[in-house]
């Protein structure tokens, strides 16, 4: 298997809706950069919003960017949804039909031009994307390897478990998960969920990498 650093795509997913992907993603962004390759980062589906991604904004305000041109065009967030929800229901909403082949296309184009593309989800891995279609679906089907968010919240570990299972269910490449620190409040349980996790991927997944990430505002 290839390390995280190698692949020319991955997948940012969290645990839950509020996992820290977004900084994470962009931390990432900034790892990757630093040693000498570029970078884009896309958004899956963005909901709630109308016009432009807020997260592909924080993602260039973390990394202390401007926009890139494919931000302004339209290609870093394809999907923009106005409804703060899950894609199906966002969509619904705004009386649309999802196409997930221009996200596929917009991945190809940013992949031309930059050496590695990040893809932010949107939630966890099974938030729905359509009544039978979900985001992991999504990252199955097209061979995506996944980059998955957690942090020291307490039940974590459970959410974290239960993602890595979907992950292994689905025969989804585990690059790496990324443990968020943003919400170390109870340093007791933050170590202990943080080492279960790492102890947890040796035994299951040894070939992914365990990154930690500071606290970011």
């Amino acid at each position: 298997m290839a390390h995280y650093t190698e692949y020319p795509v991955l997948f940012i997913s969290g645990i839950d809706t509020d996992a820290g992907k977004t900084y994470a993603t962009a931390w990432l962004a900034g790892q990757l950069a630093e040693k000498g390759l570029s970078v884009a980062t896309q958004k899956f589906i963005q909901t709630g919003c109308e016009g432009a991604s807020e997260d592909i904004e924080k993602h260039r305000q973390l990394l202390g960017s401007k926009p890139l041109p494919e931000d302004l065009d339209g290609t870093t967030a394809p999907i923009i949804l106005s409804y703060p929800a899950s894609a199906q229901l966002a969509a619904r909403i705004d009386g649309v039909e999802l196409d997930l082949s221009v996200i596929e296309a917009s991945t190809a184009r940013l992949t031309e031009r930059y050496d590695r593309v990040l893809i932010e989800g949107a939630g966890g891995l099974l938030v729905p994307v359509t009544d039978t279609y979900t985001t992991a679906d999504y990252v199955a089907a097209k061979g995506l390897p996944m980059v998955l968010v957690t942090n020291g919240r307490l039940g974590s570990i459970n959410h974290t478990l239960l993602s890595l299972e979907a992950i292994r269910s689905r025969g989804i490449t585990l690059a790496a998960v990324i443990y968020n620190q943003y919400f170390d409040r109870d340093a007791t349980i933050a170590a202990d969920t943080h080492d279960f996790i790492g102890r947890y991927l040796e035994r299951n997944f040894p070939e992914a990498a365990y990154l930690t990430m500071p606290a970011l505002n």
